[in-house]
């Protein structure tokens, strides 16, 4: 596949008033995202509420996104799970209806091993055909992808690139600089982001790109291409944003955001809540200050 740059977008699921998924609302993000510039759409990880959607549902949003895009821009599909036989059926039902690669999160809650971690992603690369991104987010799994297992997997073919959602930028470098080359880094983390890809990584998977499109495209441009002042012009009129977007877990803000923008409902479904009435005032300002309302 065509290496992908640029701003991914980690797009949340629409969702109607009774919880059921609201696939009209999802047809419409996507043509909304790729008319605003958004480089990669990334449907169903975190930000997706995968934890609460049903395997049939799932597989569905795949199905739909990549429908819906017809090509125009590539459709990153989150494929991961605790369990290696689950990753490894989503992957399979991903590549039949033509996602272009897969997001494959470090498993969850049950704590592997480096050893174990690596032979999670491994086994799938080799069940399924389809160009994987790993995922390492510790802050939501616990587990802990290290440098080293990293670079052992890079190896490996099919294995593309890494989301890193650490924010923690000399490990970041480190994973630049070890890097084999078509082996792209990510971050994962909007506040952090400019300072990776101005570091040599190729984009970014953001939560801010859910409202604000745009914006982030054109900083991810201006990062890759090593035009650090223009990128963190963009950079200082979104770091309000950046810092209201997770003041409750993600992706409580962003759906309410969304949802104040008209962009869908901001319906969740349960452990996940409504946005605090607290804390509404001050995302609702940050998105005032950014043009967005």
């Amino acid at each position: 596949m065509t290496p992908i740059t640029g701003s991914i977008v980690a797009l949340i699921t629409p969702m109607l008033e009774d919880g059921s998924i609201d696939y009209p609302h999802l047809r419409t993000l996507i043509d909304w995202h790729i008319s605003q510039g958004t480089d990669c759409i990334g449907v169903v990880g975190t930000t997706g509420e995968s934890p609460t959607v049903t395997v049939q549902e799932h597989c569905e949003i795949i199905r739909v996104s990549v429908e819906q895009s017809a090509g125009r821009v590539p459709i990153m599909a989150g494929c991961g799970a605790n369990s290696t036989a689950e990753a490894i059926e989503l992957a399979r039902f991903a590549r039949q209806v033509g996602a272009d690669c897969q997001l494959q999160v470090v498993p969850y809650y049950n704590k592997p091993t480096q050893e174990g971690q690596y032979l999670h992603f491994r086994s799938i690369a080799e069940a399924v055909d389809l160009p994987m991104v790993l995922y390492n987010v510790p802050g939501r799994t616990v587990a802990d992808l290290q440098h080293d297992t990293v670079m052992r997997l890079a190896q490996i073919d099919g294995i593309i690139g890494i989301k890193e959602a650490t924010g923690n930028l000399e490990r970041a470098q480190w994973l630049i600089h070890d890097a084999p080359e078509g082996f792209a880094i990510y971050s994962g983390d909007d506040g952090t982001a400019v300072a990776l890809m101005l570091c040599g990584g190729q984009g970014n998977v953001s939560v801010t790109a859910n409202i604000a499109p745009q914006m982030m495209h054109d900083l991810c441009v201006a990062a890759i291409a090593g035009h650090a002042r223009e990128a963190m012009a963009i950079q200082n009129r979104l770091l309000n944003l950046h810092k209201n977007m997770f003041t409750e877990a993600n992706p409580i803000p962003v759906k309410w955001a969304a949802a104040r923008m008209g962009l869908c409902g901001g319906t969740m479904r349960l452990p996940m809540t409504s946005f605090s009435s607290q804390l509404q005032p001050a995302l609702e300002a940050a998105m005032r200050e950014c043009g967005l309302i």
